[in-house]
């Protein structure tokens, strides 16, 4: 059966670099799934999840940044983002604590818009964080 190499790099390290049977990412246009033998894609990601299935039959997730996705036809999916977390490094309080940071940095009055945009960018990646901490747990 056809395997899909999925690589996830951040700025900061090369998160994955393992054979997956499908993946599903959160692009701009909708939510995708890459099963092998997709065509050939580029597309641009949007902050979101990405589920995976690895090669134990187990759905892994990531919550990451905006980015891009390059699926080529050799069955490879690079996946290629500002940052990422993988559900196994969130602790749910952490992600609790910063969900609560957030809103206060929302809710604080400013004249700074783009003091205000990173706030709640900042609020909708520690939910999402929170959401597939909470998410892992229950699976576990």
């Amino acid at each position: 059966m056809a395997q899909l190499q999925l690589k996830i790099v951040s700025q900061e390290r090369q998160l994955i670099n393992e054979v997956a049977s499908s993946v599903n990412v959160p692009t701009t246009e909708g939510e995708i799934t890459v099963l092998p033998r997709h065509i050939s894609l580029f597309a641009t990601l949007q902050e979101g999840i990405v589920r995976y299935t690895d090669t134990t039959d187990t759905e892994q997730m990531l919550v990451i940044s905006k980015g891009f996705i390059n699926v080529d036809p050799t069955n490879t999916v690079t996946i290629m983002i500002d940052s990422a977390v993988q559900a196994r490094e969130i602790s749910t309080d952490q992600a609790k604590a910063a969900v609560e940071a957030a809103k206060q940095r929302v809710s604080r009055d400013t004249a700074d818009v783009e003091e205000l945009l990173r706030a709640e960018a900042e609020l909708r990646y520690a939910l999402l964080q929170l959401k597939v901490a909470e998410q892992s747990k229950r699976g576990r």
